[in-house]
């Protein structure tokens, strides 16, 4: 692509220079009115200025398909759809170099990278990935590509940031329930989605994992609750009991003691209320026997997801669960709430169906995620 910026009194002079030196195929890719000369900051004048691109492959490509003779007919459709994804290519980098264009002429101070670049780190700060980490990842990203002379094309510049996500991510377990303790308790802020995700590991433990598998409920608060568990436990065919007390904890522990799997329901409050937390550290279980998985939404503020997991810090946190993929686009949260809390991912969910919309992710399929459609913002 060759791209060249022309001054003009007016945009039919420029588009006049643009035609004379680089012909009918040049494409407008920015413009804006500037002024020039003067004295001393006055009388000066406007002038139009133009960046121009002319994509020298394609127009190559085409003065040869005009002289060449016709290919055979069964060519031809496996031609039109090469073409189809060569104009679609030139169409992306022609956008881009646009933008690119636009960024270089913004104030340097407004920025923190070299453009290529920072298209991407603004698209990590979208996304809702935390500044610090946002900046920390760009800048290992630069520091590679300089140090293994590659260029900053769009698809280099997403490749090494899935791998700097990737490799940050895989130093925390991503893992669901493997089984090793018997009572795992679920807690979160309301609203959550904590009894849906219950439904759905116990979907999952008792039809793929053939494990007997019980329910607690202390969520006490919401009767609605408490009959979408006792429906979920019709379903599955499982016992469920409501504990209104720590004994009544106890007693239904020790119930269903020769279970496979005990799957507790926490009340769902105001995570700001920390009689709520201090009640959820003097709840009488098991403690060696139990699990304690934090059940987050994406579509929550990324400063209410940082509130919640100091709140949910002093306890023993297994490992996170996020809910409602399926209700956003921004992921960058998966990045940042696992380093802030120095915990893995053992679920997440994108929708309701029991048991089919919970899964266990992988590094690269959140990175995948957080930088799947930068190029489109």
């Amino acid at each position: 692509m060759k791209v060249k910026k022309y001054v003009a009194g007016t945009m039919p002079e420029a588009m006049n220079l643009i035609r004379k030196e680089l012909g009918s195929e040049a494409v407008i890719l920015n413009s804006k009115e500037i002024q020039q000369g003067g004295i001393l900051g006055f009388f000066k004048k406007k002038k139009i200025e133009v960046y121009a691109g002319l994509d020298e492959d394609a127009t190559e490509k085409k003065e040869l398909n005009i002289n060449k003779t016709s290919q055979p007919s069964k060519l031809s459709t496996l031609a039109s759809s090469n073409e189809i994804d060569s104009n679609h290519t030139v169409l992306n980098e022609i956008n881009y170099l646009k933008k690119l264009i636009e960024k270089q002429s913004q104030d340097k101070e407004t920025t923190s990278f070299p453009a290529a670049y920072q298209f991407m780190y603004e698209h990590l700060i979208y996304q809702e990935v935390m500044g610090p980490l946002a900046r920390d990842v760009m800048t290992n990203v630069i520091s590679y590509h300089e140090e293994n002379n590659i260029d900053p094309t769009t698809e280099n510049i997403k490749l090494q940031v899935n791998d700097e996500i990737s490799m940050r991510l895989e130093h925390y377990p991503f893992q669901g329930v493997t089984y090793d303790k018997k009572i795992i308790q679920f807690v979160g802020p309301t609203g959550v989605g904590k009894t849906t995700t219950i439904a759905k590991v116990a979907a999952k433990s008792v039809l793929e994992d053939y494990k007997q598998v019980a329910f607690i409920t202390t969520d006490t608060y919401r009767i609605a609750a408490i009959e979408q568990l006792k429906t979920y436990a019709k379903i599955l065919d499982v016992p469920v009991e409501v504990a209104y007390t720590p004994i009544d904890v106890q007693k239904a522990i020790d119930k269903y003691s020769s279970y496979d799997l005990i799957l507790v329901d926490t009340a769902g409050r105001n995570f700001r209320e920390d009689q709520y937390i201090k009640k959820l550290q003097d709840e009488t279980l098991i403690k060696e026997e139990t699990e304690t998985y934090l059940v987050l939404s994406l579509t929550a503020k990324q400063k209410d997801l940082l509130d919640i997991q100091k709140q949910f810090q002093s306890l023993p946190i297994k490992a996170l669960i996020f809910t409602k993929l399926d209700e956003t686009t921004q992921y960058g949260s998966l990045l940042s709430i696992v380093s802030e809390m120095n915990k893995g991912i053992a679920y997440v969910t994108n929708g309701q169906d029991v048991p089919d919309d919970l899964s266990e992710p992988r590094p690269e399929e959140i990175a995948e995620l957080i930088t799947g459609d930068y190029f489109n913002d």
